[in-house]
């Protein structure tokens, strides 16, 4: 089954917080009953995936500005039929940040584990219908000295220090995994 994968991970990991438990088992849910969960075609939500990109000394995160959304948030986006989630953090970090040194960390198995999870509600734009996005997120470390290259899904992209996170954003799910270094 394609979707064992991702399960396994998923019963491996251990949410932090009654909110972020919650949001791990609608995600278990989600994937164990809809075999297309990997597909942007399916309508009312699919699997994404992410990267929680930090300096080797876990003092700095690289934060992108998305064009479409008009805000700051990690690098990520949509599986498209791929069920390897780490895998499309990793294209999707490295697309939209230009960085191409970028490693897993914490990777003592030979599948990195998931670092955090968000479900958050997609509102609708142009003929997407408002759904959802089940984003699984990996922790991947990178150079600060390796340069951005831009590209045309970000305004900006930039290595934040932690403590300086909040002033670029309130998302809940960003001040968690910052919480979480």
């Amino acid at each position: 089954m394609h979707r064992q994968s991702l399960l396994s991970l998923l019963h491996q990991y251990n949410p932090i917080d009654p909110a972020e438990r919650s949001m791990w088992l609608n995600t278990i849910t989600f994937v164990e009953t809809n075999p297309d969960c990997f597909e942007r075609s399916l309508a009312i939500g699919h699997v994404t995936g992410s990267a929680w990109i930090v300096s080797p000394d876990r003092q700095q995160v690289v934060l992108i500005h998305h064009r479409k959304l008009d805000r700051w948030f990690q690098p990520g986006g949509h599986a498209d039929g791929n069920p390897d989630v780490a895998a499309v953090a990793m294209q999707e970090a490295q697309e939209e940040t230009g960085l191409t040194r970028l490693r897993f960390a914490h990777s003592f198995t030979e599948e990195p584990p998931i670092f955090d999870l968000d479900v958050h509600l997609i509102p609708a734009r142009g003929s997407d219908l408002t759904h959802y996005h089940y984003d699984i997120r990996f922790l991947l470390e990178a150079d600060p000295d390796e340069a951005f290259v831009e590209s045309g899904e970000t305004k900006a992209i930039r290595w934040v220090q932690l403590t300086d996170v909040d002033r670029f954003t309130e998302e809940i799910s960003i001040r968690r995994m910052t919480g979480k270094l």
